[in-house]
């Protein structure tokens, strides 16, 4: 059985979104404070999954998206706005990949039709 835990156990290595960092590892990863995280949870920036013994966890995606926010708030930006400005960003990112994959077909067929 433990052999079946392995593959799934090393999958999780380069999976982004789990949530393997608790909250005092991930303030350090950033060089923020718990609180700051806590602050961002508020803002709706990140929400980090919670252990089975109620334990906030982080993922490494989650980390850039605040570790992206700290710079901004270092730099003068109220935490609310920079949070939004970060959210904005994901959304505009989001709608070009999509605008992206939606043009392919079309580049492949204009270019068969010639």
């Amino acid at each position: 059985m433990p052999s079946q835990d392995r593959p799934h156990a090393a999958d999780r290595l380069d999976d982004d979104n789990h949530p393997a960092y608790t909250m005092g590892r991930a303030a350090e990863v950033i060089g923020a404070t718990p609180g700051f995280l806590r602050a961002l949870g508020e803002a709706g920036l990140i929400t980090p999954t919670r252990s089975e013994g109620g334990h906030r966890r982080y993922s490494r995606h989650q980390l850039r998206l605040a570790a992206r926010a700290r710079e901004m708030v270092d730099q003068g930006t109220p935490i609310e706005a920079a949070c939004r400005i970060i959210g904005l960003e994901n959304r505009l990112e989001e709608a070009l990949r999509a605008t992206a994959e939606l043009s392919r077909p079309e580049e492949r067929a204009d270019s068969g039709g010639e």
